[in-house]
């Protein structure tokens, strides 16, 4: 898409970084990262392994503390939040679709989207929820995970990240484990997300066919983010 595309212009960030700096083993992994991302729009990060993508995604989730800079998540910085604030805000705020789903596979689909929704004490009409979010996303009934394909493992795991209806939803090379036409298939799906449900995706991919979907395609090299090369 379009790396100029201008998604939620004039309303609030759901995601600000600024002057990151992160030093991992000796080696400057983040030197100075900003980032800005808003509610509607997706940003793809891409580089090479070992760059420090993932990293990024811990940092924003408040897994990994950076040693400079300041992470705002819809306007809260993050970076010295105490455990329990910072683990309510992350249930409440953000939601995240690992690589390989990481569904509780004794668990049926609707039993894995239910359990976030109780975890962040969202009981609320949390399975009428969680069973409208899965038909939507196309996710057949089930009586265990383990019965589902790759794909509607990964759709199960993007209901899962929905349910509590987070600003920010993360994703970590979420293609990478599915074959070409699955993989084609969850693409379509990740980058309707931030239109259709309100919310900021920031996903990592080593895909360049994936990345090229997003609103904004950018590149992490040397510490820093820049705007890919098309």
């Amino acid at each position: 898409m379009d790396s100029a595309v201008n998604v939620g212009a004039g309303t609030p960030p759901v995601l600000e970084v600024a002057g990151l700096r992160l030093a991992v083993g000796g080696r400057a992994l983040f030197d100075g990262l900003d980032l800005s991302l808003r509610a509607g729009e997706s940003v793809a990060v891409t580089g090479p392994s070992g760059s420090g993508k993932s990293t990024l995604l811990s940092c924003v989730l408040g897994l990994v503390k950076p040693d400079a800079g300041a992470i705002r998540v819809v306007g809260t910085e993050i970076t010295g939040l105490r455990a329990a604030r910072l683990a309510t805000l992350r249930a409440r705020s953000m939601g995240m679709v690992f690589q390989f789903g990481e569904l509780l596979p004794e668990l049926s689909p609707l039993d894995n989207v239910v359990l976030a929704a109780l975890l962040a004490r969202n009981r609320g009409d949390a399975r009428r929820r969680a069973q409208q979010l899965l038909d939507d996303l196309g996710v057949p009934k089930a009586e265990s995970s383990q019965e589902l394909s790759g794909g509607e493992r990964q759709r199960t795991a993007v209901a899962r990240a929905l349910i509590n209806e987070p600003a920010l939803l993360l994703a970590d090379e979420p293609t990478g484990a599915l074959d070409a036409a699955a993989r084609d298939r969850a693409a379509d799906l990740l980058f309707d997300l931030p239109q259709r449900y309100s919310c900021g995706l920031l996903l990592v991919t080593h895909d360049p066919g994936i990345a090229e979907r997003a609103d904004r395609t950018l590149r992490l090299s040397a510490g820093v983010l820049g705007m890919a090369g098309r």
